[in-house]
Parts: C-alpha cells; sequence; structure tokens
C-alpha cells in the first residue's frame, strides 16, 4: 500500500480507515483508569487496573467505526502478515463477540483468576530475561529465552490494546497478545509460517477469536508445496489435537512456571509432543 509515493507506515491505515468513520478519540477515555495506579504498575507498562472500565491506551470508537476498523485491517493484514499492527488491530475490532467468554473462563480457573486479580505484563521490564537464560536447559524459562534469541523476537514488540472498550476484557486481550511467545515455546513452535499457522489453530479452537480461526483458514494457502503436504500430514492433526484437549492456556500463570520443566508442563497441560518440522 502507497501514500504520496511512500510505503505506507504503521498506523497509516487504521488512521484512514478511522477518519473515513468520523473518528472522534475521546478525551476521558485517554486517561488511567485507575487515578493514582502503583508505580510498580507504570514501571512494568501495565496499563491496566481491575475496578474501572477504562484505561490507558483506550481509544473511543462507535460501532461503525470498529467495523469499518475490523474489515480493513482484516483485509490489508491478509495482504501483508507481516504488519503486526494490522493483525492487532483486526483481533481487538473483531474479537469483542468471544472476548466476554475468555473473561469469564479465566474467572472461573484459580489460576485465571490470579492472573485477572494481579493483572501481570510481560515485557523485558517486568521479566527478567538475563535470570531465565540462566536457568537450566529444558525449563520453560530458558526455553522462552532461547526461543526469543533463536527466533529473534522480543516481548516489547506487542501492541498495546486500544480499540478494546471494557478494561477487564482489553486486559485478556492484552494478555493473549503478550503469552503467544510462549504458546509458541510450549508447543515447540518456530515463527515460520508453518509454525505460526499450526499456532493460530491450537488458539483458535482455544479462544475462538476471528482472527486466529481466519488465519488458521487462509494462511495455509501461502505455505510452499514441501511445507503444505507437511501441515496437511502433521501440523493441523496435531493442531486439532492439542487445541481440544489443553487445559485453557489463557488461564496459565506463566511467570510462576519458569523453572518448571517444559516438558513437564506439557503433560500437565495436555499438550501433546510436538511434532518434527524438518
Amino acid at each position: 500500500m502507497f501514500r504520496n509515493g511512500r510505503l505506507m507506515t504503521k498506523l497509516d491505515v487504521t488512521q484512514l480507515i478511522a477518519k473515513g468513520a468520523s473518528y472522534v478519540q475521546h478525551p476521558v477515555s485517554r486517561q488511567f483508569h485507575q487515578e493514582g495506579s502503583s508505580h510498580q504498575n507504570a514501571e512494568e507498562g501495565n496499563n491496566f487496573a481491575s475496578d474501572s472500565h477504562a484505561y490507558d491506551t483506550h481509544i473511543h470508537s462507535s460501532p461503525l467505526q470498529k467495523m469499518l476498523l475490523g474489515v480493513g485491517s482484516s483485509i490489508l493484514g491478509l495482504l501483508d502478515p507481516t504488519r503486526a499492527d494490522l493483525v492487532a488491530v483486526s483481533g481487538e475490532t473483531t474479537g469483542a463477540i468471544v472476548l466476554p467468554c475468555l473473561l469469564r473462563k479465566m474467572q472461573e480457573d484459580p489460576e485465571g483468576q490470579d492472573i485477572l486479580r494481579e493483572r501481570p505484563v510481560i515485557n523485558s521490564r517486568s521479566v527478567d530475561l538475563e535470570g531465565l537464560a540462566r536457568l537450566p536447559d529444558g525449563t520453560l524459562g530458558r526455553e522462552y529465552v532461547r526461543f526469543l534469541q533463536d527466533q529473534r523476537v522480543t516481548p516489547d514488540s506487542r501492541d498495546p490494546v486500544r480499540f478494546v472498550d471494557d478494561a477487564d476484557q482489553a486486559y485478556v486481550m492484552q494478555r493473549y497478545r503478550e503469552s503467544h511467545d510462549l504458546v509458541h515455546t510450549l508447543l515447540g513452535m518456530p515463527t515460520s509460517l508453518l509454525g505460526e499457522v499450526t499456532v493460530k489453530w491450537v488458539e483458535g479452537l482455544q479462544t475462538g477469536l476471528p482472527m486466529c480461526i481466519g488465519g488458521g483458514l487462509l494462511a495455509p494457502l501461502r505455505l510452499k508445496p514441501k511445507h503444505r503436504q507437511l501441515y496437511w500430514t502433521t501440523c493441523l492433526p496435531w493442531a486439532l489435537r492439542a487445541g481440544r484437549q489443553a487445559r485453557f492456556l489463557l488461564s496459565v500463570y506463566w511467570e510462576r512456571r519458569w523453572h518448571q520443566q517444559l516438558e513437564e508442563l506439557r503433560q500437565g497441560l495436555h499438550v501433546p509432543p510436538p511434532p518434527a518440522l524438518s
């Protein structure tokens, strides 16, 4: 997509779509939803608290604006899957129908209740990545850092939630977003297209998020022939099995499990052994 002779940069598309819907930002919704939020939450980048319907990154939008943002970001995100900002907006604006259900499932789980009450965040300020790197091989923490290093990704790359109106549901979406790389680690999947499609099927079955289901259905069309055969014969059957039988992963308090052996964690969460992709 080009604009005035240049490649459209991050948020250009979403800004144009929003303007087309007579976008007006509500000034109040940009404020911290808990006045005087804790110093720890501010340092760790935690935009959420548990006693209000606003949060500091929230952007007010009407149903029409959300629809236009959802359609536009979904189409453009499919054309360019590397645009994480478009994928994020698509997830927020199309996920409204399932976010209440995801919140309820977390509220019904003891570990999920702790997550919702304490509102942990996953980024380089809140997680001691250097400390995790010193953990024994095979532990969740060590393998998570190894995944970040091998795939050249960072926990700081996740965009903040903006278009979900309810603060509790917004935190659920943020938690899903920030724990995505931990799910990759748990499932033993790289960030290649084949690995991402496999993870999207597990996440889609677990969450029902349209973004995940759409990615699982359409992204395989872009696989190379040798990967397409592996996808149909191995990865898809495994992902369907894992997504159905695994414990609800949004209710996993990953930060309490850094020292746990990854194989033991998989067994406890009923995740089948990952398939080999090579």
